[in-house]
């Protein structure tokens, strides 16, 4: 059995805003295993365990560029919200952005050797980060980026600097600038349902089976229970599948808005700064509290 630390408990529960026994409960049951354990509590809790998971605490800033149907969106990371406001860490981004449109780098290895000159840094992009980290006084690096350049027309959002979509169509402008902005809003994870990655389906499936087996109810039952859980969960994540958020009606979803403006979208990327990644969280008192005793030499 593996020991279940505090600071388990607590990483647990920052993820899935579930009480604190809850999720002390459910590593004990996952033996310590922190992607089981969240499934437990979804069982358990339902969607509230999950509602914090989305929220990202790394800074940064998402840009976008586009030079007739060739497009880019990059994320450049950095460490506090302060310097994501900087103008210079802010050209950078988008200056990043543009390069990627122009030349098709790879990967980032291959973006960070393009040539690139920003006041006394430079010759390539890579200088210019360091320049920039040594400039500000903070570490700064480019997480990924998409590039889109087969001939669809393309469509693009930012909601602030956090938040960037980009929109590959065929069709009406208007429509696609509509769509891009409903998935900064609804951020679906796919465009239609048959485009669902199998393995958040999966997920979906062994927690739906869980929670079903727990009604008690026969099993032909439980297996339509299961399905129709399922099939849920995808028209919620599905771009085509979910409602208009700008529906008269409250009813006309995403596809039929693009039917009824003669619109075909071929595909979308939604990038959130910080996604996924999980910034360390100073313990302020105990840095208070070494700082005072640095300074009295103990």
């Amino acid at each position: 059995m593996a020991a279940i630390t505090a600071k388990m408990v607590g990483d647990l529960r920052a993820k899935t805003d579930a009480p604190m026994m809850e999720c002390k409960k459910a590593l004990t049951e996952a033996d310590g295993d922190m992607v089981r354990a969240e499934e437990i509590l979804r069982v358990k809790l339902g969607n509230k365990a999950g509602k914090a998971a989305s929220r990202v605490t790394a800074e940064g800033v998402i840009a976008a560029s586009v030079s007739g149907s060739t497009g880019a969106l990059v994320e450049v990371n950095c460490e506090t919200d302060f310097v994501s406001k900087n103008d210079s860490f802010l050209s950078f981004v988008q200056s990043c952005a543009d390069l990627i449109v122009a030349h098709n780098p790879a990967d980032v290895a291959a973006l960070s050797a393009l040539p690139l000159v920003m006041g006394d840094f430079g010759p390539t992009v890579e200088d210019v980060r360091k320049g920039l980290i040594g400039k500000i006084g903070e570490n700064m690096s480019i997480r990924r980026f998409k590039r889109y350049a087969d001939g669809g027309q393309l469509a693009h959002y930012l909601h602030g600097v956090r938040i960037g979509v980009m929109v590959e169509y065929n069709g009406d402008a208007v429509a696609a600038k509509d769509a891009a902005m409903h998935i900064a809003a609804m951020k679906p994870v796919a465009l239609s349902s048959a485009d669902v990655p199998a393995a958040l389906i999966e997920v979906e499936r062994r927690v739906a089976t869980e929670k079903a087996a727990e009604s008690g109810k026969p099993a032909d039952i439980v297996v339509k229970m299961v399905e129709g859980s399922v099939q849920k969960y995808l028209k919620e994540v599905s771009l085509l599948d979910q409602v208009f958020v700008k529906a008269a009606d409250g009813k006309q979803t995403v596809g039929q808005y693009f039917k009824a403006t003669g619109t075909t979208p071929i595909g979308f990327t939604m990038f959130v700064v910080g996604e996924g990644i999980e910034k360390k969280q100073d313990d302020f008192a105990a840095e208070v509290a070494a700082q005072v005793a640095a300074a009295k030499g103990l």
